[in-house]
């Protein structure tokens, strides 16, 4: 695994779930990880559990260094000043994994989109619209260091999934992505859209076990938590990194480039075949 030894990481959205396993997985590696996140301890925010500070616990517990800041994603004012923090105490960002994501009640609900509650448009909040705040934070962090963005997607930003609110964040960060890589190009920054496959979190280990014979036999592809975070991390490691910036990057196909296997030594399989391509963009510039 690639050493981040001395490197500075901030992984949005790491309570519990993806963000987490990524920060897990890059400390571990030996970063300093920023883990942010609404829920400590006493406040709680989700019936998941899980809290910035049990992220921090667990990186330390592996010989990281994880440091836990409260910071609610959908305020702005909180999000510039975690990125400040970081400013004044590191002086720079060598990764930034945009990854906090509301997930509203109901989104998996079987319906058209008018029958569903509007509140299913907060992930276009706490989602497309946090990453880009984020970004815009932390992008004279990232210059200085010459560092790398990664945006947590999924293939639903070009097939059919969970609707059309779902759909339109995955794919507007799929954009963003591409886009703020050209604005990055001549600083030395690589920004990457990641589609993650089906992951082990809290949330679909309670899905399964309480529909095990509809969802079961699915978490035999199913990625860890941290199996990103050693896609990411490999990238990162590798000095021709800029060659992916501005694209979707399937994880499971990054990770068989870089000889990288999931935490069981698995190799997980990509969900291209049955899930799509991602897309491709434009490369003219219009500015």
């Amino acid at each position: 695994m690639a050493d981040l030894h001395g490197k500075v990481c901030v992984v949005t959205g790491a309570s519990r779930g993806v963000g987490k396993g990524i920060a897990i997985a890059l400390g571990e590696m030996g970063a300093t990880v920023y883990v942010t996140g609404r829920s400590r301890p006493g406040s709680v925010s989700s019936a998941l559990g899980g809290t910035v500070d049990d992220t921090v616990t667990e990186i330390t517990r592996r010989g990281g260094k994880g440091i836990a800041v409260a910071c609610d994603h959908g305020n702005d004012a909180e999000v510039a000043e975690l990125f400040s923090r970081v400013g004044k105490e590191q002086g720079r960002i060598d990764i930034l994994v945009s990854n906090a994501l509301a997930v509203p009640d109901g989104l998996t609900d079987p319906g058209p989109f008018w029958e569903k509650s509007l509140d299913l448009l907060g992930i276009l909040r706490v989602g497309m619209r946090s990453h880009y705040v984020a970004a815009w934070h932390a992008a004279p962090l990232l210059v200085k260091a010459k560092g790398l963005l990664v945006f947590t997607s999924s293939f639903g930003g070009t097939c059919y999934m969970h609707g059309p609110a779902y759909g339109a964040g995955k794919a507007a960060t799929d954009k963003m992505a591409h886009d703020m890589a050209v604005d990055f190009k001549p600083f030395g920054v690589a920004a990457v859209s990641l589609w993650l496959g089906l992951m082990k979190t809290e949330r679909t280990l309670s899905v399964c076990a309480a529909e095990p014979e509809k969802y079961g036999a699915m978490l035999d592809a199913a990625e860890s938590p941290e199996f990103p975070g050693r896609v990411i991390a490999a990238l990162y490691a590798d000095p021709e990194r800029e060659r992916y910036s501005g694209q979707v990057q399937v994880g499971a196909e990054l990770a068989l480039h870089y000889g990288i296997t999931d935490v069981d030594g698995r190799q997980p399989p990509s969900h291209r075949p049955f899930l799509g391509d991602p897309p491709a963009f434009s490369a003219a510039v219009i500015e």
